[in-house]
C-alpha cells in the first residue's frame, strides 16, 4: 500500500468504484480506493438494480443517461459483463394530477433529448399484461429504462479503473482522518496511514461515521427497505416466449411499488412509509 497519494477514496461499493474509474479516466493516476471488507459488501451487493433517465432534477436526469451510456463502455474496457437488460419502462398515473406530473416530466425529458412517451393504460399493460390497466389513467414510457447486476457493475468500475492505474485495497478499515495545515489529509488506517491531497466519502452505510472522523454531521441515514422475488410464473414466460422479449419496468406512484422481471419471475420492491433506520453504531 502507498503512503502517499493525490486522492483517496473511502468505500468500495458502486459509487465509490464509478468515483475512481471516473477520476482515474480524467488521468488522475495517482490515486486510492479503501474498503473495510470487499467490494460490494455493504448494500451494492443487495441492490434491485433498477435503472432509469427520468428524475425531477433535470442534471440529474442527464447524469443518468450518462450512466446508462456508460455501461457499455465499462464492460469493454474491463471484460466485465454488468448483465445491462434495456427493457424500458413505465411510469403509472393513478389520478388526473399525477398524469399532469408526468406531462411535465414528459415535456422535460423531451427537452433534455429524452425519447419518452405519454402511453394508455391499455398501452402499459400490452408491455407488462400482470397489472389491472382500470386503476390507472395513464402512463409515461420510457425506452431507456432497465436493470442490471450491481455487483457486476461494481467490478467492472473496479477492474476499469486499475486498467487506468489506480490501486485498490481490500480488507483494511480507515479508523480516523486528520488534517493538515496546509489541508492535506492523513488516512489513517488499520494497515498504515496514507497522506492524500483529497478524500472522498463514499461510505454508503457508513458515510456518516467518515463524516463524525472530522467533526461534520452528513444528512445521510441508511433506511431498511425490502424486495420481493417470486418463484418462476408460467404467465411470464409465456410472455417471453410469445414476445421474445423481457417484461417491461413499472413504477406505481399510488401503490409505492415498482416490480420488474426477474429470471423467469418478478422482483416487487417498495418504500415503505414506516421504514426503520439503521446504523452501524
Amino acid at each position: 500500500m502507498k503512503s502517499h497519494v493525490k486522492a483517496v477514496v473511502i468505500g468500495g461499493g458502486v459509487v465509490g468504484c464509478s468515483v475512481l474509474y471516473h477520476l482515474a479516466k480524467a488521468g488522475w493516476t495517482d490515486i486510492m480506493l479503501i474498503e473495510r471488507s470487499e467490494l460490494t459488501s455493504g448494500s451494492s451487493w443487495h441492490a434491485a438494480g433498477g435503472f432509469h433517465t427520468l428524475n425531477g432534477d433535470p442534471n440529474v436526469a442527464k447524469l443518468q443517461a450518462y450512466t446508462v451510456q456508460l455501461y457499455k463502455e465499462i464492460e469493454e474496457l474491463s471484460g466485465q459483463s454488468c448483465s445491462l437488460h434495456l427493457t424500458g419502462g413505465v411510469m403509472m398515473a393513478d389520478t388526473p394530477e399525477r398524469m399532469d406530473f408526468l406531462r411535465l416530466a414528459h415535456a422535460k425529458g423531451r427537452y433534455l433529448g429524452m425519447d419518452t412517451e405519454l402511453i394508455t393504460p391499455s398501452e402499459a399493460k400490452a408491455m407488462f399484461p400482470l397489472m389491472d390497466e382500470k386503476n390507472f389513467v395513464g402512463a409515461m414510457w420510457d425506452p431507456v429504462e432497465g436493470h442490471l447486476d450491481p455487483s457486476g457493475t461494481t467490478i467492472a468500475y473496479s477492474k476499469a479503473a486499475k486498467k487506468l492505474g489506480a490501486e485498490i485495497v481490500l480488507r483494511n478499515r480507515v479508523v480516523e482522518l486528520t488534517q493538515e495545515v496546509d489541508g492535506t489529509w492523513n488516512v489513517v488506517t488499520e494497515q498504515g496511514t496514507v497522506h492524500a491531497e483529497h478524500v472522498v466519502n463514499c461510505g454508503g452505510l457508513w458515510a456518516r461515521e467518515i463524516g463524525r472522523m472530522v467533526g461534520v454531521e452528513l444528512p445521510v441515514l441508511a433506511m431498511e427497505h425490502m424486495y420481493l422475488l417470486t418463484e418462476p410464473m408460467p404467465e411470464v414466460e409465456e410472455f417471453n416466449k410469445s414476445t421474445g422479449r423481457e417484461m417491461i419496468g413499472v413504477l406505481d406512484f399510488k401503490g409505492e411499488i415498482y416490480t420488474r422481471q426477474e429470471r423467469n419471475g418478478i422482483l416487487l420492491g417498495t418504500y415503505e412509509k414506516a421504514c426503520k433506520p439503521w446504523s452501524p453504531v
